[in-house]
């Protein structure tokens, strides 16, 4: 494989690049693409694609690794660009998603990650992505170094291979600009939080066909919860080479260095949600989540003409955390008691991995005869070693109460915890794909495509106490295809149809220790897209249904009870309505919103009842954002924002068993709940001022890991920012 990723990496940066696009800055200062030279950003590179702005509300999506028109393509799709990033002050993923509808936040297990969800699908390990390279979704996602974020709704196997239904999710850095600027802000806030950060960028030669970008923050914050803190380093360096003015390389680099006290709530009792304060903590004082996360990636870019165009790009990853803290509450002998006792037990896990990709694409557009054709023909390779080692649990450290206030002072001695086992999963994967957008005429236009994939897996484990090693063998292979028709009986409405396969991986084994067969899953979506009011009102609006076959569940078997051991016995349905708006009546006056509708169920299982829901994801989701800034009078340059969200009814706890008799487990409801935030900001000549006032009813809320973790929502806080600008 080495050898592979060698050969693939020289070729690629001989080779070159990919489609044209303008990206137009806010300024005058030219952004990356802007100058001489033609610099495509899409799916097949670091990003689903850059998107010019070519007007208010006009967007040109260069989605799916071709530069296909957004009323074009037979597919939903979300863009939160640097306008709407500044104007709402988003600082995590949580604020981030606010703006898209049918995508949350499905659980906040140990406090220290989000993780994200979609059309009732769990996206955190598959399906995101930062400049186009899998990005490790079990730690906080520093935001300063972003400047788009780029949903694309439904299916995307056909460019990515075996990534879940439920859509992509793609974090696009800053890019280096050729003339100079930058600027410097701090941020205070609520709980301690301090946030210095900066960003520079400009020419490098008189000639300006070098420039780089530098940006970068630290932040340090205490919590709403008591004895909870966090430190998180972040540098986001790039480099731009114009080769010649039809070739580009672009090198970029990003590094997260965080640690955070893990958190894992208060627990629950008997499947009941507990009365107690939100500061309160329950975990150790000396619990520590260190997580560090890199990465690099080079895409050299060649435009041979206005029909033709090549793109390369490679990109490492690596990431490492380690784990040291108590249990969760309710695991294997640490169940919470009625009167609130809890025998509490100690964690420890460290986890390696490291990740290659090299991704080639050819876009060609062409005609035969009476039809055009946008084609795309590309390869992509990844290969990746995960290595986990998991410690003997440390049983009885000491017992609390949760009804109590913890005292930290009475906590023993931090135990000295043992190796148990050490498991590597080396993973290689090759994808060979092919799209074609076919205009049949003006107003029908078919998109037809289909990717092979090729997967091979192997887990190591290796055990510390009989010092032997178990292996287990996988590979897959599947076929992804994809169609939709588009029919636009104007420029300003489009109507879509599309059917689409993918597939995801299993784990474990069958009963004779076979690997298991990938579970299929088939996609079915229709929507409209509308551009009204003189393109001031996009009006978009969808309905799908997601159906998953041979989904692996414990096998029943000669009575197995190995959690290990499984069948394809379960299927799944996930069906949903979707709704966004944006309006942008005036130059200064930006809402955007949307509603969601799912529902997941099982329609076949050998462990719960057919037809009952699946956990985590709420029927209903809807968001509401304004921002509106004032160009005249006493008032001038000030801005003024509200950000609103809901999310509906959710079930937490386990869900119900079809073959335990007098079955102890149950389901968690937890509530709905909206949460308002306001924004405010100024500008003065070069001086920025902002302030957010966030959750100001002081909603509370829960994210909940089966009937383990239980961690409230922040309450009231606030935020207050300055920034000076060198441009």
């Amino acid at each position: 494989m080495k050898k592979i990723q060698t050969v693939v990496l020289i070729g690629g940066l001989l080779l070159s690049l990919m489609n044209t696009f303008t990206l137009r800055a806010d300024n005058n200062s030219p952004a990356v693409g802007e100058r001489r030279f033609s610099m495509s950003d899409s799916l097949s590179s670091y990003a689903l694609n850059e998107v010019a702005v070519v007007a208010r509300n006009k967007k040109n999506l260069a989605v799916g690794k071709m530069n296909i028109n957004e009323m074009d393509l037979p597919q939903a799709m979300i863009v939160i660009d640097e306008n709407a990033l500044k104007a709402q002050q988003i600082s995590n993923i949580t604020d981030l998603l606010k703006n898209v509808n049918g995508m949350y936040i499905m659980s906040t297990t140990g406090g220290y990650q989000e993780e994200i969800a979609s059309r009732g699908t769990n996206l955190t390990s598959t399906n995101t992505f930062k400049n186009g390279i899998r990005y490790y979704g079990g730690m906080k996602t520093e935001i300063s170094g972003i400047e788009k974020a780029e949903i694309l709704k439904g299916n995307a196997a056909l460019l990515f291979g075996n990534v879940a239904a439920g859509g992509v999710m793609n974090l696009v850095t800053k890019k280096p600009k050729f003339d100079f600027g930058g600027n410097v802000a701090f941020t205070y806030g609520s709980f301690d939080r301090y946030k210095p950060q900066f960003d520079f960028y400009g020419s490098l030669n008189k000639q300006k066909t070098i420039a780089f970008r530098l940006n970068g923050s630290y932040e340090q914050a205490n919590s709403f919860r008591n004895y909870v803190d966090s430190k998180t380093y972040y540098i986001n360096p790039s480099l731009i080479f114009e080769v010649t003015p039809k070739t580009t390389l672009l090198l970029e680099g990003d590094y997260t260095n965080t640690n955070t006290t893990p958190d894992f709530g208060t627990g629950i009792v008997n499947y009941q949600l507990v009365n107690i304060p939100r500061d309160r903590f329950m975990g150790v004082s000396w619990g520590e989540y260190k997580a560090k996360q890199s990465f690099m990636s080079g895409k050299i870019t060649h435009t041979f003409n206005d029909k033709l165009s090549l793109s390369s790009l490679t990109g490492l990853r690596y990431y490492n955390t380690d784990l040291f803290s108590n249990a969760r509450p309710n695991t294997s002998g640490s169940v919470i008691a009625q009167n609130g006792d809890w025998k509490r037990n100690v964690q420890r896990s460290a986890v390696a991995d490291n990740y290659f990709i090299e991704q080639i694409d050819l876009n060609a557009n062409f005609k035969t005869g009476a039809l055009k054709h946008q084609a795309l023909v590309g390869f992509d390779i990844e290969s990746s070693e995960t290595q986990t080692t998991a410690y003997n649990q440390f049983a009885n450290y000491d017992v609390i109460n949760i009804y109590n206030d913890y005292n930290p002072a009475i906590e023993p001695a931090i135990p000295v915890m043992t190796k148990n086992t050490l498991t590597k999963n080396p993973l290689n994967r090759y994808g060979i794909y092919a799209q074609d957008l076919i205009s049949l005429q003006k107003y029908i236009k078919l998109l037809v495509g289909a990717r092979y994939s090729n997967i091979e897996s192997t887990s190591n484990v290796y055990s510390y106490s009989t010092q032997k090693t178990t292996e287990t063998k996988a590979s897959d292979k599947a076929f992804s295809p994809k169609i939709g028709l588009t029919v636009q009986p104007n420029k300003y409405q489009s109507l879509f149809a599309s059917y689409s396969n993918s597939f995801t991986l299993n784990t474990g084994v069958d009963i004779n220790g076979n690997a298991l067969d990938p579970s299929i899953i088939d996609q079915y979506e229709i929507g409209i897209k509308n551009k009204l009011l003189n393109n001031k009102l996009s009006v978009n609006a969808n309905v799908y249904q997601i159906n998953n076959s041979n989904l692996a569940q414990t096998s029943l078997e000669n009575g197995n009870t190995n959690s290990n051991v499984k069948e394809l016995a379960g299927a799944t349905k996930a069906q949903g309505v979707e709704l966004d708006m944006e309006y942008l009546p005036f130059r200064n006056l930006r809402i955007m919103g949307g509603y969601s509708y799912t529902r997941t169920t099982y329609t076949q299982s050998n462990t719960y009842i057919v037809g009952s829901e699946l956990r985590y994801n709420p029927k209903n989701t809807a968001n509401l954002s304004g921002t509106y800034t004032f160009t005249k009078g006493t008032l001038k340059n000030l801005q003024l924002g509200f950000i609103s969200s809901y999310v509906g009814e959710r079930f937490a706890g386990r869900s119900t068993r079809l073959t335990v008799q007098n079955d102890a487990y149950k389901l968690i409801p937890l509530a709905a709940y909206f949460t308002h935030d306001i924004t405010f900001g100024y500008d003065l000549k070069k001086w920025n001022f902002k302030a957010k006032l966030s959750n100001v009813t002081n909603t509370l809320s829960y994210n909940v890991h089966d009937d383990n973790s239980l961690n409230p929502s922040a309450p009231f806080n606030f935020s207050v920012n300055v920034q000076y600008n060198f441009n």
